[in-house]
């Protein structure tokens, strides 16, 4: 029993490598582009006449900073696709596709709800009664702020309902649907309940992230070793690569909403550094 648990843990944190290997390349595009294109930097050391506005390294840079923040921007798609992959046993691409379907399935169903009880209007502004940073909008839907952590749900369930159903056979008349081509018709169905029920079970969830990222903010240098703790005891799996998401997630909440902007605090630098 226990080999069996660990081999499945061993897949998933596999599984979870797939999108973070892109990661590395992502955080040095957008590095080095931002970097060289801050005007104060570029000022500062005197480059206007190679970095500057016009000049073709600037426009260079300019698309790298770019191509390197879509990553960042679209991560929770990403593991969605990329978990799918990892944990499916055959036949990947087919989890893939479904994996994308699902995930955007389930954001729309969460938008629908959302709608329906007035927290996201008619014209898709979110209502000002509605806390910051709980609806976010996610590849142009206006939905809760999941994170990765909406990816992994569809990519793990995705591949669940792949590795049960992907030799599915039904009866003659409706033979063209077995098989593969069950698997996204399964996921949709599927992932319509998930979206509703995410509806009322994230808003807790986020609660908790937010009350751990104002933990490592609201503590000084208690914080930083708190976050030092736990991030070494995940080290040796995956939701190692996954911390940081969910601390800058927190941290962004109690700097960005308005309450606090010391940069000079170290714990402010592990929040904004955590998707580096």
């Amino acid at each position: 029993m226990k080999d069996k648990i660990f081999g499945v843990l061993q897949r998933v944190g596999r599984s979870f490598m797939l999108p973070i290997a892109v990661l590395p390349v992502a955080g040095l595009l957008l590095g080095i582009g931002s970097s060289f294109t801050n005007a104060t930097t570029i000022q500062t050391y005197g480059l206007e006449r190679m970095l500057g506005d016009g000049t073709v390294l600037n426009a260079l840079l300019v698309i790298m900073s770019k191509a390197g923040s879509v990553i960042f921007d679209n991560l929770p798609i990403i593991f969605a696709v990329g978990v799918a992959i990892g944990m499916a046993k055959a036949e990947k691409e087919v989890a893939a596709l479904a994996a994308m379907i699902a995930f955007f399935v389930m954001h729309i169903s969460i938008n629908g709800v959302l709608t329906i009880t007035g927290k996201v209007l008619a014209d898709g502004s979110v209502s000002p009664d509605v806390l910051g940073g709980t609806i976010a909008s996610v590849c142009g839907i206006p939905t809760l702020q999941m994170g990765v952590f909406g990816g992994i749900i569809v990519g793990l369930g995705v591949a669940a309902l792949h590795n049960r159903y992907y030799k599915i056979v039904l009866p003659n008349a409706l033979s063209f649907f077995g098989g593969t081509r069950f698997v996204p018709i399964i996921s949709t169905v599927v992932y319509v309940g998930v979206g509703i029920l995410m509806y009322f079970i994230w808003p807790a969830v986020q609660n908790g992230i937010f009350a751990l990222g104002g933990l490592v903010t609201g503590t000084g240098y208690l914080g930083t070793l708190i976050f030092g703790i736990i991030k070494r005891a995940l080290f040796p799996s995956a939701p190692s690569c996954i911390l940081y998401a969910v601390l800058a997630d927190g941290c962004g909440r109690n700097y960005d909403g308005g309450r606090q902007h010391d940069t000079g605090r170290p714990e402010y630098f592990l929040c904004t550094a955590g998707l580096a």
